[in-house]
C-alpha cells in the first residue's frame, strides 16, 4: 500500500511518548504535518527533528501540528524529546501498522545487505483530512522550510 497526495489519510491510534497516545483522526479540522523517520538520535533524524521543533511556531501560526513517527519505543521518544527539547508528539510504530498503511516500510540496502525500513517520508494533511502534499525520500537541509511553505499555501 502506497498513499499519495488526493488519498484520504490512513488513520492511527499509537502510544507517544510522555505516556499518550494520538489519533490521526482527533487532529481533523486543523491541518498536519506527519513526518515518518527512520530512528530517534541518529544524525538525520536529529537535523529534521530539531528543524522542525524551530520551525514550531511557524507552522502553528499557519494552522499546522507536527507529528514526528518512528518504529522506537514511547519510551526512547521520551528520551529523545528531552535531549533536544523536541516541543511537537512523537508517535511510536513499533508493530509498523502506520508505517505499512502509509506506505514507507520499505526494503532498503546498505552495503549490499537489504533490510527492511522507514523511508524518510513527509505528509501535509488538510483539514478534511485528506493528504495535499507527500515528500518521500526527504533530505534533511531546506525540507522543513519547503513544508512550511506548502502549509502556508494549504
Amino acid at each position: 500500500m502506497r498513499v499519495d497526495a488526493g488519498d484520504k489519510a490512513p488513520d492511527f491510534t499509537l502510544p507517544t511518548d510522555g505516556g499518550g497516545e494520538l489519533s490521526l483522526s482527533s487532529l481533523e479540522g486543523r491541518k498536519v504535518v506527519l513526518y515518518f523517520y527512520p530512528k530517534d538520535d541518529t544524525s538525520g533524524c536529529t537535523a529534521e527533528s530539531i528543524a522542525f521543533r524551530d520551525a514550531l511556531a511557524d507552522f502553528e501560526e499557519a494552522g499546522t501540528a507536527v507529528i514526528g513517527l518512528s518504529k522506537d519505543s514511547a519510551a526512547k521518544h521520551d528520551k529523545f524529546k528531552v535531549k533536544y527539547d523536541l516541543n511537537f508528539p512523537l508517535v511510536a510504530d513499533e508493530e509498523c501498522t502506520a508505517c505499512e498503511a502509509w506506505g514507507v516500510w520499505i526494503e532498503k540496502s546498505m552495503y549490499g545487505r537489504k533490510y527492511m525500513g522507514i523511508e524518510r517520508s513527509t505528509f501535509l494533511i488538510d483539514a478534511n483530512g485528506k493528504i495535499a502534499r507527500a515528500w518521500r525520500k526527504v533530505k534533511v537541509p531546506g525540507h522543513v522550510e519547503e513544508v512550511l511553505e506548502a502549509a502556508k499555501q494549504l
